[in-house]
């Protein structure tokens, strides 16, 4: 809905509410026109209705009003009928308050000016608690802070998979949610139940409160990934339209901001023809090709914090229990002509423990190539060790097209090591439209800037009339991962536009290794625990603070209770 669609609705629902309550006014002792009144109405009720009147402010915030007026109409239900029944609550809110008209016209009613308040009975005592409790939370949920687990190893080793995060929505200015029907603090899905949480429509217009500062290069953003159409992760079935606040969230590095030419060249990114210089906690990762005329061995590796690559053991025979037991851990199985097997593992290999109880013997020949993922200060560590002939970062050629590159054309053979140059367009900019770059752009103007544009002829027609410019109504983005070989990111589906932006990391308040393994394999992470994920030096954990904080909390209470005593 645009802003004017939304503001017939609202004068609507003005009159509806001025038709259905004037006369309920009138018998508050108000002027009955004080009900067609917008914003003031519901001052004069939250008025003689006793409650407090900067309540106004929340009815305006989307989610969080869904809750209240269920509660303003309960309370209008409490102030005009002796002593309403628990099911009367119920049909006044499935009713969408509704139910109150006929207390309007009514003329036996009056108001109960010595009445029960609501949370005074029973029921809704614990009603009311459990209202406002789920009314602070959304608040903050929605305008201030909202927690964000890492699923997924795109920012290794900068962030963790297993690592929990506190995003803050007020440093870029909190986005007013766009979906204007949606359960409180659930995001795409209801949990158990397994469906959406939300209404396609109405949808509330693209709003942005004042933020502290502006998406920088570098900074780590959490965004809503605008090549969404799936309705449950590892579920095939058919893809689905969300609106823009539904979509996934994402978590990745901004490196290029609107305005800027951005070019990949041998997996380094140059912004304007300058390499974009990393801050110092960012750890990006490459696979690499490692040669030994030794056998690289897979401790080494593991010592420098490699990752992603494979192992090769060799047995001489399984039994079917011995072959159930490891299978978990296998990425590929082959039997030589000589009868033995070959067991291909990802770099955890088979546990010792499985190995021991099951007593099975194997050898691992140590290979002379090896390709691993790893940092360029673990490049670095291994190229010095006296075993390793030679070590470099595995690049895909130029004019090699990668597999799934934006933008998925013919005349780009771009891949995730060469890529550009292309430029992000800021507000106000004008995108020629030429045959040879409007793939680049298509989905820019089209989808997410809302243009209609058609091809006739060898002419462009933007919005029904011939043209060769289109200006730009937002600011875009380009958003990487750390992880550069193992991460989906802008070189897939392309720009990400300022509307898509959610928040920013400030702390990681929990970590855990072994995350996707299950609850009780998890490892809790200490020195990760409470460390800020922006900032100068290397992450420092301040979980210490907290423990001392909880400790002294307590040392306090009972040292109170003693004197007490």
């Amino acid at each position: 809905m645009t802003l004017a669609q939304w503001l017939i609705f609202f004068l609507g629902v003005q009159i509806i509410h001025g038709l259905g309550t004037f006369k309920l006014y009138q018998k508050a002792g108000q002027a009955g026109y004080k009900a067609f009144i917008p914003v003031y109405n519901l001052v004069v009720a939250l008025s003689f209705l006793e409650r407090p009147k900067w309540w106004t402010v929340l009815f305006f915030m989307p989610i969080i009003n869904l809750i209240l007026f269920p509660v303003l109409w309960i309370d209008l239900l409490y102030a005009f009928k002796k002593n309403p029944r628990s099911r009367e609550m119920l049909w006044v809110t499935l009713s969408l308050g509704l139910y109150l008209v006929p207390l309007n016209y009514a003329s036996d009613v009056e108001f109960q000016k010595d009445r029960q308040k609501p949370e005074q009975t029973k029921t809704g005592e614990w009603l009311s608690s459990l209202t406002f409790a789920v009314v602070a939370a959304t608040l903050v949920h929605t305008y201030f802070l909202q927690p964000y687990a890492i699923p997924t190893g795109s920012l290794e080793r900068t962030l963790r998979i297993g690592d929990f995060l506190i995003v803050s929505k007020f440093h870029y200015g909190a986005r007013i949610p766009m979906t204007a029907v949606s359960t409180p603090m659930v995001h795409d899905t209801l949990p158990i139940l397994k469906v959406k949480s939300y209404l396609k429509k109405p949808q509330i217009p693209y709003l942005r409160l004042p933020g502290i500062e502006k998406v920088e290069k570098n900074d780590i953003v959490v965004f809503n990934w605008p090549a969404d159409t799936v309705r449950q992760f590892f579920v095939k079935e058919k893809g689905v339209k969300k609106p823009i606040d539904k979509k996934s969230n994402y978590v990745k590095r901004c490196v290029g901001t609107p305005g800027d030419t951005l070019e990949i060249i041998d997996g380094f990114v140059y912004i304007n023809g300058t390499q974009l210089a990393l801050d110092e906690r960012a750890k990006p990762m490459y696979n690499h090709k490692i040669y030994s005329s030794k056998g690289v061995s897979p401790n080494l590796l593991k010592q420098v914090d490699a990752d992603d690559f494979s192992r090769k053991f060799i047995t001489e025979s399984l039994t079917q229990d011995q072959y159930n037991a490891i299978i978990p851990h296998l990425i590929g199985v082959n039997q030589t002509s000589e009868g033995s097997i070959e067991l291909y593992t990802t770099s955890d290999g088979i546990p010792v423990s499985i190995l021991r109880e099951y007593r099975i013997a194997l050898k691992e020949p140590l290979s002379t190539e090896v390709t691993a993922n790893l940092t360029l200060t673990g490049s670095e560590l291994l190229a010095q060790h006296p075993s390793i002939d030679s070590i470099s970062i595995d690049l895909t050629p130029k004019g090699v097209s990668g597999y799934n590159i934006f933008p998925q054309n013919d005349n780009y053979p771009w891949n995730e090591d060469q890529f550009g140059p292309i430029y992000l367009p800021k507000v106000g900019d004008d995108i020629k439209l030429r045959l040879s770059t409007y793939p680049l752009y298509k989905k820019l103007l089209t989808e997410y800037e809302g243009n209609t544009i058609e091809i006739e002829n060898g002419e462009f027609l933007v919005n029904g009339i011939p043209s060769d410019k289109v200006s730009v109504k937002k600011n875009y983005y380009w958003m990487m991962g750390d992880n550069r070989d193992h991460s989906e990111d802008s070189r897939t589906w392309g720009f990400v536009p300022e509307d898509h932006i959610l928040g920013k990391p400030i702390f990681i308040w929990m970590s855990w290794d072994n995350f996707n393994d299950g609850l009780f394999k998890m490892k809790p992470r200490w020195n990760r625990f409470f460390t800020t994920v922006k900032g100068p030096g290397q992450p420092k954990s301040y979980l210490w603070v907290l423990v001392l904080g909880v400790l002294g909390y307590f040392g306090f209470k009972v040292v109170k209770k003693l004197k007490k005593a």
